[in-house]
């Protein structure tokens, strides 16, 4: 198979994770928060595990020992953590804005409509559509790198997209989208991940060793995604017992990326 297949076949199936926010809705508020939280704590651990484990060895290694290209490496992990910063800055864009949400209650079918669908609702849909978008790019040229660091990539990307896709769906519910047109627009967005990769193997084609740079700068994405906005959300909990299970899950997250590495080399 070739890296465009691989490209398509996995951000295609990313893509679809937009649809798990549709269980979502069936489920208990109580019981919601619960699994989400264990799910943050377990991607948190991955993304931490897929930057430092798989990306920026594979990147280090690429460039085969040059100590000037080593150091840009690490330059754009600072780069990537630093465009995520900043974009969470400029448009307000939180990867976990409905874990705790204050107040979040879909409104029903009945009473909701286009006039009365609150801003914030095209602000997620607008800034989700371009962190997937991002996320396609970083897919292609982790492919392009390698079959297992593309691997290694996408299961990342796709799990800290399930708690992110469960929480859209909540937030475009509050916002006052009906059921129906909410999970669509959601998966219009989750989309762009397709587009993402698409451009990201073409204009890899054209960079050439300089694609080599978009492994560093995932890893930075990734560190901030679970530096910035999962851990916050399991590191202050009252509960001890429940601590020390997010902090396992956590481990198991790192835990799982290190098997593969072994498995793999």
């Amino acid at each position: 198979m070739t890296p465009f297949f691989w490209i398509i076949f996995s951000t295609l199936l990313i893509s679809l994770i937009a649809f798990v926010g549709a269980f979502a809705f069936y489920i208990k508020e109580k019981i919601l928060n619960k699994i989400l939280l264990f799910l943050v704590s377990f991607s948190a651990g991955v993304l931490m595990g897929g930057a430092f484990l798989h990306l920026i060895p594979e990147a280090i290694g690429e460039a085969g020992g040059d100590e000037e290209t080593i150091l840009n490496i690490f330059l754009y992990v600072i780069f990537g953590f630093c465009v995520f910063f900043a974009l969470e800055q400029l448009i307000k864009w939180h990867h976990h804005h409905s874990i705790h949400h204050p107040g979040i209650k879909p409104r029903s079918d009945k009473n909701s409509n286009s006039s009365k669908i609150k801003p914030f609702s095209y602000l997620i849909l607008i800034s989700d559509g371009v962190h997937n978008f991002i996320d396609g790019l970083i897919i292609a040229g982790s492919f392009i790198a390698g079959p297992q660091v593309g691997f290694i990539t996408a299961i990342s990307v796709a799990l800290h997209e399930i708690p992110q896709e469960i929480g859209d769906f909540g937030v475009l519910l509050c916002g006052g989208f009906k059921k129906k047109k909410a999970l669509f627009l959601n998966f219009i967005s989750a989309t762009t991940i397709v587009l993402g990769g698409i451009v990201g193997f073409f204009v890899s084609g054209v960079l050439g060793e300089g694609a080599l740079f978009l492994l560093p700068f995932a890893a930075g994405n990734f560190i901030y995604i679970a530096a910035s906005d999962l851990v916050p959300e399991i590191k202050e909990r009252d509960n001890s017992k429940k601590s020390a299970i997010y902090l396992l899950m956590f481990l198991l997250g790192i835990g799982l990326m290190f098997l593969i590495k072994i498995i793999f080399e």
